[in-house]
């Protein structure tokens, strides 16, 4: 289970593990925002608290901008939605493919790499997507905003209790 992280200005920071996210607030560092419905953490003493969702820091840190996610294999598929690009294919991408292949001097960077099911990977070999008149469901680019911090934290969506702290997905 993860965590949504606040700026103390409500600014959506990153994703932590529960454990972070429990220890944080044992620390007196966070306040609780949001939880998730009916689920209860208990402790061996036998206290219990409301599982949180979203935290926020009691102190504002500074964090520098970083408007793009590493290149990471996690990150492709939270981005394609570990489905095969190629048009029509309703199979799971379980490869990552060059659309442009690296022996024809594509680059590995986000323009150029796509999830594609094994069968469709095996079938385009080094070649192009026009040669096998192939078109991919969607151009593939760099995420950007709160779609990078679900990209790093391989998520797909975001649980409905960080959708108010997101409002960068309402177009997504």
């Amino acid at each position: 289970m993860t965590v949504l992280l606040l700026n103390a200005s409500y600014e959506p920071l990153r994703v932590i593990p529960l454990r972070r996210a429990v220890g944080l607030m044992l620390a007196g560092k966070v306040d609780p925002v949001a939880s998730h419905d009916d689920q209860q953490l208990r402790t061996s003493g036998g206290a219990s608290f409301e599982v949180p969702a979203v935290l926020r820091l009691r102190r504002m840190v500074r964090v520098p901008f970083r408007s793009t996610v590493p290149l990471t294999r996690r990150a492709i598929e939270a981005r394609d939605r570990r489905s095969c690009q190629v048009a029509g294919c309703d199979r799971p991408g379980r490869t990552v493919d060059h659309v442009v292949p690296r022996s024809r001097g594509g680059q590995h960077e986000w323009t150029n790499v796509v999830m594609m099911c094994p069968r469709h990977n095996a079938s385009k070999g080094s070649r192009l997507l026009d040669e096998l008149g192939w078109s991919l469901r969607q151009a593939p680019v760099a995420p950007r905003g709160e779609v990078v911090l679900l990209a790093r934290a391989g998520l797909d969506d975001a649980p409905p209790a960080w959708v108010p702290f997101l409002p960068g997905l309402a177009g997504v």
